[in-house]
């Protein structure tokens, strides 16, 4: 069955689409007709920019477009989307910030107090974690999906934790770099190991865990709210195998791969700029060291 039957407003959420352009418009005027009235400013760079409206456009990608619904019928589409949302957006957003409106942000006595707590390394890795791999317990998984409120909600928290996590390896400001050289190579492994339990039970369950993908009930009360009660009470739709020949446990297995092989992929990018940054580093301090040697410094 096509997946136009649901109609425009459900397949594009212009609503949502809305909220972003704004999002981006107040972005680019910030940082640059405004950007003269924040100390220290800079221009911003072609970078960033691009950066910005990346992350803009994969967020829509994942929450907006047809990607979103898809991921209201497959598990391993709503997994794409998840990883990308919490692994691949946050990182994109950190450096798309300029450095000198992340200092400003921070100036604000409580956002800094936060800040400085949810991103020191250990409470960022566990907290993360930890909330993810508590969305994928079942009941906590279908309580979620069955309520517009919390679903928003918990993707906002999750998101914000991503970013905490994330700023410990990536954080563009000097004075806030609590990881350096082999202690990013050893957070980005606890964060790989930490992951590893709930994709485990997802990939190795024998049967579905989840009603949101299995119970037509259930299914039925979280399209209603993806699509609207109304809309959706006019379709007589019985569940998710009308979109997908795949069986439902096959879809759960196949999200569980695609979000740790999606995982894997983004920690070992980041794995190689971190080993590139250090191995650098590493070169600029032993051509100083031998510098001095070569060229002492006259004794006064």
């Amino acid at each position: 069955m096509p997946l136009n039957v649901f109609g425009f407003k459900a397949l594009w959420s212009p609503y949502f689409l809305a909220v972003l352009l704004i999002l981006t418009a107040l972005f680019f005027l910030i940082t640059i007709k405004y950007r003269s009235k924040f100390h220290g400013s800079e221009p911003l760079t072609a970078k960033q920019a691009i950066l910005f409206l990346a992350s803009i456009i994969i967020l829509y990608a994942i929450k907006g477009s047809p990607l979103d619904l898809l991921g209201h019928l497959m598990f391993y589409i709503h997994g794409i989307t998840m990883v990308l949302l919490v692994l691949l957006i946050p990182p994109m957003f950190i450096k798309a910030v300029p450095p000198w409106l992340w200092r400003a942000i921070l100036k604000i006595r409580l956002i800094n107090a936060v800040f400085k707590l949810l991103t020191k390394p250990v409470v960022s890795v566990l907290l993360f974690n930890g909330l993810f791999s508590f969305y994928h317990i079942p009941i906590v998984f279908d309580s979620i999906m069955q309520n517009r409120f919390y679903h928003g909600s918990y993707s906002i928290l999750l998101f914000a934790a991503a970013v905490c996590m994330w700023w410990s390896l990536i954080s563009p400001l000097p004075e806030y770099q609590p990881l350096s050289g082999i202690k990013k190579v050893a957070f980005l492994f606890a964060n790989s190991m930490l992951l590893t339990p709930a994709c485990a039970m997802i990939i190795f369950a024998d049967t579905p865990l989840y009603a949101t993908y299995s119970d037509p009930a259930v299914w039925g009360k979280v399209m209603s709210l993806c699509v609207g009660p109304a809309a959706f009470s006019n379709l007589n739709l019985s569940g998710p195998e009308l979109f997908t020949s795949m069986h439902v446990v096959d879809d759960q297995r196949l999200g569980g791969v695609v979000m740790k092989i999606i995982q894997e992929i983004i920690y070992a990018v980041i794995l190689a700029q971190v080993f590139f940054e250090w191995y650098r580093k590493d070169q600029e301090d032993s051509e100083k060291e031998v510098n001095q040697i070569l060229n002492p410094t006259p004794a006064k």
